[in-house]
């Protein structure tokens, strides 16, 4: 996205000249600076120079692969510390190298008040105070006398244990202690339904939980009735101290008591018998994005190849970063980069999508967000965040005076430019865009997106907006996260990147969606991905194993991901399609849902969009979130009066609304049996609380299409 420079000639002129004399006076000292520089053996070069570089290469010498990093051609990796093979020999690892170290931060709750609004709803907001910090050394052995508690209300190494909490310390330390003494554990997402919920304990046989009171009393209290193994609930919280109104044969219990109990004497290391790499660490439900959860099996080896990869891609990685966790630890994403952090000495300071920002939604005005008082260098995010996050700035834009504008459009235009060109801007930096980088904190250095493709507009803008690189990575819980993440200073869009050196990647032809390795410029196909990062498979699902997983004649084991993607002559992947999201119009057209959805997002009266489309019908539809902003401009601007709630019902905006999208379609070259011909608009947002997107915001199709059913017959002509 290059913003339109629709400016006076004269102001054009003077801020060219700025950066002229700028760039004279700066360039003497930077080309001396970097001739007396040694270069570094393994990233020599310019930026410029660096990203033109092959990421990859077919080892086979093959257009379909297997591709490699170019570090890993000849091995791929399976460990971050010779020895350190099991994840609770990582943590014992970063406790003895950094014991006096933050690990764990949790900010202080210093008030809770509600908030009227002016439609009369009411708001939770919070006060918040200064960031408490566990050292390395205090966590390692909170987790190990937890464990050891555990051990003692019965729990037994090798039998499952569930964990249903929010994203939190308690929740990692949980992690460790299962870890440590060789307890599965069995992670379920905090926004799952009864059911879903139900389904995981029943499956895994637990008879022990840990989970907070909010969800013990909203969501697990509930359903306790249909899960009969199940013998003591530990919940993380301090308070109440005493629990009443549990049906006979259940426990409930504080962690601090647990941990208490395992604190004394004749308790340490009470049952603990360590892992092997083999063990499974972790029996992780998916968000069930196409139906019931499954629960992938992880084991040991699996997460530390994972994290392997992942950290070699991070560069300078160590004791002076910081991270913000706040996105689910269920979540495949959360749990690899926290695990990365910890193996490197950083510290983790806990937040939540609601209180991350100073406007977060819980946040009281005036007071301090997350970031604000954490300040991270690193940071995770899925791309509905980075949307949000673009789609709100870029508003705030179009609302400044006539040379804040100017000044900001000729800055992000010029800043771009120098970013293409392997170059930094300081001075932009400084003067124009450090409101917009203290949004994070002002001092983030590496952001990693994940879970979803992210559009180019959205990326390009990240780099230079919060001045600092975005690596889009590609991975699946099937592969513990790890596939692939592109180069820090590959400031290319739409791809994502090489495979991680603890994984190779081949394309599989499909005929069907006529997709194959000998297409031209590019090799096409389904993404395969091989390595010891790959997983064991689905627990209890011997069916799905033998469709989704296959052992080569080497002994490797390979994932079949589902997704379409194409390999550039650099070696970088770009994701192109998903097998799942093609549909067949009835006229013989393939549709890529998935592509159309990725395409219009970019339009900013768009906040979500599904598109669907039925094999018996001649046309895509789609469902569509608008932004309250721009729908309501939209609506003032073709004098259709209402409310936000009849303004979503309104069929004339639906027109109005379908328009500005088909322009969009076009824009951005759709074909035109790709364009929606009708739309729905929702006047609700689609949260993980509404079961309509996964806790990484991805779609879920099959609840869409319930929740939509009487629409799409409207909108297909029914009744």
């Amino acid at each position: 996205m290059k913003m339109k420079e629709d400016l006076n000639p004269m102001l054009l002129l003077l801020f060219h000249l700025m950066v002229w004399i700028y760039t004279f006076i700066s360039f003497l000292p930077a080309y001396l600076l970097s001739w007396h520089a040694e270069p570094d053996p393994g990233f020599g070069g310019s930026e410029a120079e660096r990203a033109r570089r092959a990421k990859a290469r077919s080892v086979a010498g093959r257009p379909e692969g297997p591709y490699r990093a170019v570090r890993a051609s000849k091995r791929l990796a399976t460990s971050l510390h010779p020895g350190v093979d099991t994840l609770d020999k990582m943590f014992e690892y970063a406790a003895r190298r950094f014991p006096h170290r933050d690990c764990l931060g949790t900010r202080e709750v210093l008030n809770e008040e509600d908030e009227r609004q002016s439609n009369g709803k009411v708001f939770k907001k919070v006060i918040l105070g200064e960031y408490r910090w566990m050292s390395y050394e205090e966590s390692y052995r909170a987790a190990s006398h937890l464990g050891s508690g555990l051990a003692c209300l019965g729990q037994q190494a090798h039998s499952n244990i569930a964990l249903f909490c929010e994203t939190r310390a308690e929740w990692i330390l949980t992690a460790q202690a299962c870890f440590m003494h060789n307890f599965p554990l069995v992670t379920l997402y905090a926004t799952l339904g009864g059911p879903a919920i139900a389904h995981g304990l029943n499956e895994t046989e637990v008879t022990h939980i840990i989970t907070s009171s909010e969800l013990l009393e909203t969501r697990l209290k509930p359903i306790l009735m249909e899960v009969p193994r199940l013998r003591h609930i530990i919940v993380v919280d301090d308070t109440p101290t005493t629990w009443t109104g549990y049906p006979r044969g259940i426990s409930v219990h504080n962690m601090a008591d647990v941990r208490e109990l395992g604190a004394r004497p004749e308790n340490v290391a009470h049952g603990r018998k360590q892992p092997l790499a083999s063990d499974i660490a972790v029996i992780m439900y998916t968000s069930g994005s196409t139906g019931v959860p499954k629960g992938v099996i992880i084991s040991h080896s699996n997460i530390i190849a994972g994290i392997t990869g992942m950290a070699e891609r991070i560069s300078n990685l160590g004791e002076d970063d910081t991270y913000v966790g706040y996105l689910p630890l269920a979540h495949v994403l959360e749990l690899s980069a926290e695990l990365v952090c910890i193996s490197h000495g950083c510290r983790i300071g806990y937040s939540s999508p609601q209180t991350l920002a100073d406007q977060s939604t819980k946040i009281k005005r005036g007071s301090k967000g997350d970031t604000s008082v954490l300040q991270p260098t690193l940071m995770a995010a899925v791309p509905e965040i980075m949307d949000r996050i673009y789609k709100n700035v870029m508003t705030k834009v179009e609302e400044m005076n006539f040379v804040q504008r100017t000044l900001f459009i000729l800055a992000y235009n010029y800043k771009l430019e120098q970013l293409t060109k392997g170059y930094s801007t300081p001075l932009c930096d400084k003067l124009v865009f450090r409101k917009v980088r203290s949004l994070l904190g002002g001092r983030t250095r590496v952001l990693l997106s994940g879970g979803a493709p992210l559009s180019a507009a959205t990326q390009r803008f990240m780099n230079v907006c919060f001045c600092c690189p975005v690596g889009q990575g590609y991975g699946l819980t099937e592969t513990c996260g790890a596939g692939t993440i592109s180069e820090f200073w590959d400031y290319s869009t739409g791809r994502v990147g090489g495979p991680l050196v603890c994984c190779e990647i081949k394309l599989n032809d499909w005929l069907e969606g006529c997709y194959r390795s000998t297409d031209q410029p590019c090799p096409r196909g389904e993404i395969l991905i091989g390595g010891p990062n790959v997983t064991m498979g689905y627990y209890k699902n011997e069916a799905k194993n033998q469709e989704d997983f296959f052992v080569d004649a080497s002994g490797q084991r390979w994932f079949c991901t589902g997704d379409i993607g194409e390999f550039h002559e650099d070696g970088c992947l770009k994701i192109i399609d998903r097998k799942k999201d093609l549909v067949k119009l009835q006229a013989g057209e393939y549709v890529s849902l998935g592509k159309v959805e990725a395409m219009l997002k970019n339009c900013p009266l768009i906040d979500n969009i599904c598109a669907y489309a039925n094999s018996d019908e001649t046309y895509v539809i789609g469902f569509v979130v608008p932004n309250q902003k721009q729908l309501l401009a939209l609506a003032e601007e073709n004098h259709v009066p209402g409310s936000w709630e009849q303004l979503c019902n309104n069929m004339t905006m639906e027109e109005v609304v379908l328009k500005v999208i088909t322009e969009a379609a076009l824009a951005a070259q759709l074909e035109r049996f790709e364009i929606p011909r009708k739309i729905r608009l929702s006047p609700e947002p689609w949260t993980p609380e509404t079961g309509l997107v996964t806790d990484a915001f991805k779609l879920k199709r099959k609840e869409l299409k319930t929740h939509y059913q009487e629409d799409i017959d409207r909108m297909y002509g029914g009744k």
